[in-house]
């Protein structure tokens, strides 16, 4: 579940580098939406098995045709109206030449969302606004429930538009931000 955050001793709205400021603490993500720093829980297993086989799917498939990019998991995105920690990005590979802490949106090519109980408004709703606004030009969703599928979706006039939709025990075929095959049936399983 997501929950406002009180820092004691913070005063006034947060900024993308007071969030950046806040001690590393693996047990939460931070994000900043709009002025208000949102706290949400580590994900649990089924969340981080999937991301992680989707993480090395998509790097094998980037790999594989030489794209030059980077994928990353939970890593900061600064966004014109904030800092979010998408699941899964793909980048730009200069954009990630140093050791930082984020990337600006700018870079971003791909978000990945994974929709957890207690996210599922802000991961549905609310972020795809979000990255719309900063013009990132790809945002899929992975739904558990009630079987696995992929939501792929891409910026059409400022609005994300549903290209396809990946169901557990069928392979569906994207071609951006590289051409990639998945089957999200194995993705959650044990």
């Amino acid at each position: 579940m997501s929950v406002a955050a009180i820092e004691i001793g913070h005063t006034g709205p947060w900024t993308v580098a007071d969030v950046l400021a806040l001690p590393e603490d693996r047990r939460f993500r931070y994000e900043l939406l709009g002025e208000s720093l949102v706290m949400s829980p580590a994900p649990g297993v089924r969340h981080q098995r999937a991301s992680f086989r989707l993480h090395v799917a998509l790097d094998t498939a980037a790999r594989a045709v030489g794209a030059p990019v980077e994928i990353l998991e939970a890593i900061n995105v600064i966004l014109p109206s904030g800092l979010v920690v998408p699941d899964i990005v793909v980048a730009d590979a200069g954009a990630t030449a140093e050791d930082g802490v984020s990337i600006d949106a700018e870079a971003v090519q791909l978000v990945v969302e994974l929709v957890s109980p207690g996210n599922s408004t802000v991961d549905r709703r609310f972020k795809p606004l979000l990255y719309a606004e900063a013009g990132i030009p790809a945002y899929w969703r992975l739904e558990f429930e009630p079987a696995p599928r992929l939501i792929i979706s891409e910026l059409d006039n400022g609005r994300y538009t549903e290209r396809a939709t990946a169901l557990a025990g069928a392979v569906t075929t994207v071609d951006n931000p590289f051409p990639f095959e998945i089957d999200p049936a194995g993705l959650a399983r044990q």
